[in-house]
């Protein structure tokens, strides 16, 4: 992805000015004509060209699948509901989150799979040491699966873990073969477990109220969040690192396996309606340390990412990609990117959304129905499009985890 990014960027100003026009003639420009894309509803076989390094972003009916380099529109997929996305873990597919549970899509190959995994809410995709995990918080339900067998075109063979009780849950499998697994119940969420690779518990820990979210720091310490903290485990042993307030919610993370810091959200208002946080915290897995560091901009859990140096990167509300040294918690580089926004009461709305692959920050601007790629080093803004609709998620495929 860097070495196209970075070819992309050579090209003259002429080439990416034609590029652009392409893509904005294709999705109608600002007046919001149709895009000339093809809508797909049902699985099909793939096109004889594949899109390289794809992002797929959802509107309100359906995904668009874009071109990683140009953000040309390349297929218009119809599917109703609210969708989610997330990378599967290949350099060919996303995993959709739909109204009846996980779908399958090539993006590079522009179309549904047949390949699903029925259930009610799906939840969480996360994606580690060569694995993939899903998570149906209507059944408590965890499938994982080697995200490279999905290029068969069948349902992979794979692991499955069913929770004691369905709840709004994750999961990750770590290099040794252990499940780690939420624990929970409907109305309330505990803390977590870890399974060995035949399924026998090895420890618990259920000292983390409210549990949610997961990431994995460098040398695979992995963290959950808790409404007081969070909670990490490694080498069969879990450890609490509580917030500095008694209700010090964590409850999204984002790591980086170049950085022992984890980033997380940071909330302490268990009344609000919806809070608007500035700070963010640093948790040092190596130290169990956690660091508050203020913004000065609210951010939404949309809003948080990995550099490719283990750079914790921040959009916030004043329209601005924030890119802080995770280690001294300062603030390195402010890049804007999109104008400034007020994030919505009803999560499931729109809201400018970050998305990171290698050295490019991908991000949208739902208000003006456009999308971003920016150098996260050198702070450049590479591409801009303006798309037929406004998007709401945005992801893509990420290759070699």
């Amino acid at each position: 992805m860097s070495k196209q990014i970075r070819t992309a960027r050579a090209v003259t100003a002429t080439a990416l000015a034609l590029a652009v026009s392409a893509v904005l003639t294709a999705c109608g420009g600002e007046g919001g004509a149709a895009s000339d894309a093809k809508t797909r509803t049902t699985p099909s076989a793939a096109p004889a060209t594949q899109v390289k390094n794809p992002l797929v972003a959802t509107f309100d009916g359906g995904l668009y699948i874009l071109d990683g380099v140009s953000l040309e529109i390349a297929e218009t997929i119809a599917l109703p509901g609210f969708n989610r996305v997330n990378p599967a873990g290949d350099d060919t597919h996303v995993i959709v989150s739909t109204d009846s549970g996980f779908r399958v899509l090539d993006a590079a190959g522009q179309s549904l799979t047949g390949i699903t995994y029925p259930g009610a809410k799906p939840g969480h995709v996360v994606r580690h040491a060569g694995k993939t995990a899903l998570f149906t918080d209507g059944t408590g339900e965890v499938n994982v699966f080697d995200p490279a067998d999905l290029k068969g075109g069948t349902k992979p063979e794979g692991r499955t873990y069913t929770s004691a009780e369905a709840h709004h849950g994750v999961a990750i499998e770590l290099s040794t073969g252990e499940l780690l697994s939420t624990l929970g119940t409907e109305e309330k969420r505990t803390g977590a477990l870890v399974l060995d690779k035949d399924g026998k518990e090895i420890t618990r820990n259920e000292n983390c109220p409210g549990v949610h979210g997961e990431a994995a720091a460098e040398g695979e310490t992995v963290a959950v969040g808790c409404e007081d903290g969070v909670l990490l485990y490694k080498d069969g042993e879990f450890t609490k690192v509580d917030a500095p307030d008694a209700y010090g919610r964590i409850g999204n993370q984002a790591g980086s396996d170049a950085s022992p810091v984890l980033l997380g959200d940071y909330k302490t208002d268990p009344d609000a309606e919806l809070e608007r946080p500035t700070r963010i915290s640093l948790i040092d897995t190596a130290t169990a340390k956690l660091r508050l560091v203020d913004l000065g901009t609210s951010y939404s859990f949309r809003s948080l990412g990995r550099g490719p140096h283990g750079e914790a990167l921040v959009l916030g509300t004043d329209g601005t990609l924030h890119v802080i040294d995770p280690g001294t918690g300062k603030v390195e580089k402010e890049i804007p990117v999109v104008g400034e926004w007020r994030e919505p009461l009803d999560w499931q709305q729109p809201r400018p959304t970050l998305f990171v692959r290698d050295h490019t920050a991908y991000v949208s601007e739902p208000g003006k129905r456009k999308l971003h790629a920016v150098d996260i080093e050198s702070g450049e803004k590479l591409t801009s499009v303006t798309l037929p609709k406004s998007t709401n998620e945005l992801s893509g495929v990420v290759p070699g985890h």
